[in-house]
């Protein structure tokens, strides 16, 4: 019997691109969406004929707990990090739907916002300083599954790592956390990312180069196809049953990176690629205090003055991941040109 794997976000970005690749290496598995309005559902039929769309969205705790009950496989990407009633509902039907025997297992998508927590625990103060913590998902991972309470998405991180302790005979949990993403998504619908691009837009529209704060501060990146490598990686393990330790449960929390970027120095760089290419023409440096960055392009803006640093050795010790895309530096260009004709 084929797998059954059960997507939320396959219309998004992350999602999008994940069903993708696993759709081109698997398209003998049985997959559902779960996808908001019926326009999209339609792009997505257009794309994959044989997906079985589930309309809905994840206030509908009844339908994400019956569709995770039935399947082997569950990759929630759809506001995962912060969606708390929709994390609960998972748990729920992979608990009721699965045993020792027939384990489920759950791909959850968390995100490196929540590292950044001790630049803004004291509201935010200090944006752009240079920072030496980094944390390590192999070695340090237990203080990555005890961060504080009031870290980003910590709430519905603590959600996913009870359920694959509690139940862990019965469900199979590993969090997947992804630092900036770039790159030209492959999904159906959602093919563009934030963090990188709105600080495009920002340089485009506004003409000059912002730096947030002291503009030290440093944020690991992925391409979005190294990212799905990931979860194409741990689907073909799930579908394997390998049950080791090391991927699931206590231990199951992957971060992605692959490479780091200091957010003024990208700023710097894109304003100059983006004189080359004729989009602007003398760009200023400008400082902006948090207040100013959430006026000129809203949180991403005041993310430019976070740090979060982790090493991911996890996915490339225990899946062979190896991440081969270009660097950010290298897509500067290609994410400038999207950001124009998107604006146009």
């Amino acid at each position: 019997m084929s797998p059954k794997v059960f997507i939320t976000g396959a219309t998004g970005y992350i999602g999008g691109d994940a069903l993708y690749v696993l759709y081109k290496a698997h398209p003998n598995y049985e997959y559902s969406v779960l996808i908001r309005t019926q326009d999209k559902a339609d792009a997505v039929k257009k794309a994959y004929p044989s997906v079985r769309v589930v309309l809905g969205d994840l206030d509908n705790s009844a339908i994400l707990e019956e569709e995770a009950s039935r399947a082997d496989i569950v990759i929630h990407t759809a506001d995962a990090s912060d969606h708390e009633g929709a994390a609960k509902a998972i748990a729920a039907g992979l608990v009721k739907g699965h045993s020792k025997e027939n384990p489920g297992f759950w791909l959850h998508t968390g995100g490196t916002g929540i590292l950044t927590y001790f630049d803004s625990k004291d509201n935010f103060a200090g944006l752009g300083t240079w920072s030496e913590k980094q944390f390590n998902d192999l070695d340090g991972v237990d203080e990555l599954t005890h961060l504080p309470d009031e870290a980003f998405h910590r709430s519905v991180d603590q959600v996913v790592l009870d359920c694959g302790i509690k139940h862990g005979d019965s469900v199979k949990t590993v969090i997947v956390c992804p630092p900036t993403i770039y790159g030209k998504g492959r999904g159906p619908v959602a093919v563009r990312s934030r963090q990188a691009y709105e600080l495009a837009k920002l340089i485009i529209t506004k003409g000059y180069t912002p730096i947030v704060g002291e503009g030290k501060a440093r944020w690991n990146n992925v391409h979005v196809a190294d990212l799905s490598d990931v979860f194409l990686l741990l689907v073909e393990k799930a579908v394997a049953k390998d049950l080791s330790s090391e991927l699931w449960g206590e231990k199951g929390y992957m971060f992605t990176e692959n490479g780091e970027h200091v957010w003024s120095d990208l700023a710097r760089l894109m304003s100059k690629k983006a004189v080359e290419l004729g989009y602007i023409e003398d760009p200023k440096e400008d400082s902006l205090s948090k207040d100013e960055a959430l006026d000129q392009a809203g949180f991403e803006a005041v993310s430019w003055g976070l740090n979060s640093r982790g090493k991911a050795e996890r996915a490339r010790k225990v899946l062979g991941w190896a991440p081969h895309r270009p660097s950010i530096e290298g897509e500067a260009v290609n994410i400038l040109k999207d950001e124009k004709a998107r604006l146009e």
